[in-house]
């Protein structure tokens, strides 16, 4: 018998060991290459962790009370996240997402959990999900706006529960810790607790090479979802507010690196085809980076963590999965062939 709740089955994800994915160069360094599977929390993301914080948070702070609709802006993770804890609370929910097709996944999700979804103009990019999801709020009363781009529950359970989780679940020896740019949220708050216990914690956070703001490089378009959103985050120029934006460290974050979309789905690829293990573009993006960094010779006999935030199969309108579904369709034609003369077989993916 058991008592626990879903909300409860938030956090606590397996790190687990990769081998037959490392490039050579990883493996003649000797390096252990650990991934957090985040996409084991039940709403499938990393996303899961914040969405639970801020909104006990603000049932805490009484900012949030029964009767209130929440909203959020957002690329679709933390929506999801969030239209799974309304569901699971009782609350009234809001996703404003923007109106693009690799959204798909996430439109219908966020839909099946109870929650209605703001489609806003692409063109306008993050400023304009911002501006009318800030305006929505503001005219009306019983909205709590999430906010998690400046929420500090966003950065604060990653400090309370991702990195603690990471440090022991590494049997303590972290010298790499590898994530994605979405908020900024997992590289401050994971970010410190590692850095507080081995001060030689090399914190990397990866954008999209057609992205890299926090260079003080311009935005241009991308397609790796849930990182780079064009402009830098509220959470990593804290962490150095008078600093501008170019190579080097910032706080506690030792480099600014990246992986282009073309390479984000490559290793997310391999990681399905070679570990097992499916992930999104943004998982790709920042596997990418550790493969880099794995082949420095400062690497030799190190342990470099890689956070996995989301799961693959979240991602079928997205181009990581444009080959496939292309064979599907030669492989599963619409009306299906009904014929019993033509033999048993009818198709053999080795041979497409």
């Amino acid at each position: 018998m058991t008592d626990i709740t879903l909300i409860d089955t938030i956090g606590k994800t397996p790190l687990v060991r990769v081998n037959r994915v490392l490039t050579a160069e990883a493996k003649a360094n000797d390096v252990r290459v650990l991934v957090k599977l985040e996409m084991q929390n039940p709403g499938g993301s990393v996303k899961d962790r914040i969405a639970k914080n801020m909104i006990e948070d603000a049932e805490r702070r009484g900012t949030l009370q029964p009767g209130m609709t929440v909203v959020e802006y957002t690329s679709g993770n933390t929506g999801i996240g969030l239209a799974m804890l309304c569901a699971a609370k009782g609350y009234k929910c809001i996703i404003v997402m923007p109106q693009l097709p690799p959204f798909e996944e996430r439109y219908i999700v966020c839909r099946m959990f109870g929650a209605d979804v703001h489609l806003t103009a692409p063109a306008m990019g993050m400023p304009g999900l911002k501006t009318y999801t800030e305006d929505l709020v503001e005219k009306n009363k019983d909205y709590f706006l999430v906010n998690q781009f400046y929420n500090e529950a966003n950065p604060s359970i990653h400090y309370t529960t991702t990195g603690p989780e990471i440090w022991e679940q590494s049997g303590e020896k972290v010298d790499f810790f590898v994530t994605g740019v979405g908020t900024g949220g997992t590289a401050t708050g994971t970010g410190k607790y590692l850095c507080e216990k081995n001060p030689n914690c090399k914190v990397v956070c990866v954008e999209p090479t057609e992205s890299r703001v926090h260079l003080g490089a311009a935005h241009t378009p991308h397609t790796i979802l849930g990182i780079g959103a064009g402009i830098p985050t509220h959470f990593l120029t804290q962490l150095a507010p008078d600093q501008p934006y170019a190579e080097g460290s910032r706080g506690h974050v030792s480099e600014f690196l990246s992986a282009s979309s073309s390479e984000s789905i490559e290793w997310a690829t391999k990681l399905a085809q070679m570990e097992g293990i499916m992930v999104g573009p943004s998982s790709g993006a920042t596997f990418k980076v550790a493969m880099d960094l794995a082949g420095r010779p400062e690497a030799k006999g190190k342990t470099i963590v890689v956070i996995a935030a989301s799961h693959g199969i979240r991602y079928t309108a997205h181009p990581l999965w444009k080959n496939m579904k292309e064979e599907a369709k030669s492989a599963l034609p619409q009306p299906p062939n009904m014929s019993k003369e033509e033999g048993v077989l009818f198709w053999d993916s080795s041979k497409a």
